[in-house]
């Protein structure tokens, strides 16, 4: 079977939004829920058999800082995944205390729009399997606008002309989150995720609106997504929200896990019922090889 620009078997990424030192999720990227400690989440999202971990830091671009140095470093210590991150990146220095922290990958996403230059002297410096292009795109007039600092600021750049230029840059992979989806489990944006996927050649990563396994089987099948980053699909299960610890922290909103409730559609699912739904559906899935 071919799968996507890869012809590899799609991954199952596990999405993770942090915000200080807390993982958290929101809806269309507003409105932050305190859902646990990354690191707890990481480990077990890892021996679950995830393929890759993505931190996102949803503030640092932002407030134009990150405190995901110490995060990561907590957590390459303790997984053996590949591990992405990206926020608050804004020079290729920063690239290179995050891969030092133990990140094997690097989502670029405002600093790329700011500086035009930045895509392609990470490359340079470290190659393109290292560089992810990270797209939050929204429905607007002009089609899919690319959008900034976590979906807070509108750029005029349309999504497909902005992605050929990332791609041009010599980026490994695009990333691509779909803002209107975000959150909502309804779905990715099979219509967003399948026109990229089809010019691209380099892997796309779908990411938001995972609701159920079907949706995972639906972006892959129906629009050729080399990978699907998942987020409140993974947290709202509650062998994660058994381990994340949400409720010891102070910020944000954990009235809402305290109270056992879940987000509408979205009743939680673990990675291996993803991998079971993708094998189902006839894809070869990556499994988890322990060590000796």
């Amino acid at each position: 079977m071919i799968y996507g620009q890869s012809k590899l078997p799609p991954r199952v990424i596990s999405r993770m939004d942090i915000k200080g030192t807390n993982l958290v999720k929101g809806v269309h990227l507003e409105g932050l829920r305190v859902i646990g400690t990354p690191q707890n989440l990481a480990t077990w999202y890892c021996l679950q058999g995830a393929d890759e971990l993505l931190y996102i830091d949803l503030v640092a671009s932002l407030y134009r800082r990150s405190n995901l140095i110490d995060v990561v470093r907590a957590t390459a210590g303790t997984v053996d995944i590949p591990l992405t991150v990206g926020g608050g990146i804004r020079s290729t220095d920063d690239c290179r205390d995050l891969l030092r922290a133990g990140a094997d990958k690097l989502a670029i996403n405002s600093a790329a729009v700011e500086d035009r230059e930045l895509l392609a002297a990470s490359v340079r410096r470290f190659g393109s399997s290292t560089i992810v292009s990270s797209i939050e795109a929204k429905k607007t007039g002009i089609g899919w606008e690319v959008l900034t600092k976590s979906g807070r600021e509108r750029t005029g750049l349309e999504v497909h002309k902005w992605a050929q230029f990332c791609i041009d840059s010599g980026v490994g992979e695009l990333l691509i989150t779909s803002i209107d989806a975000d959150g909502t489990g309804r779905g990715y944006d099979l219509e967003l995720v399948r026109s990229l996927a089809s010019f691209s050649p380099i892997p796309v990563i779908a990411s938001g609106g995972a609701g159920t396994p079907a949706d995972v089987v639906a972006v892959l099948t129906e629009a050729r997504a080399d990978a699907v980053a998942v987020a409140s699909m993974f947290h709202y299960h509650e062998s994660a929200l058994s381990v994340g610890g949400g409720l010891a922290s102070g910020e944000g909103n954990t009235t809402f896990l305290s109270a056992g409730r879940r987000f509408g559609v979205i009743d939680g699912c673990t990675v291996r019922e993803v991998k079971d739904a993708i094998s189902q559906a006839g894809f070869a899935v990556r499994e988890r090889v322990e060590a000796a």
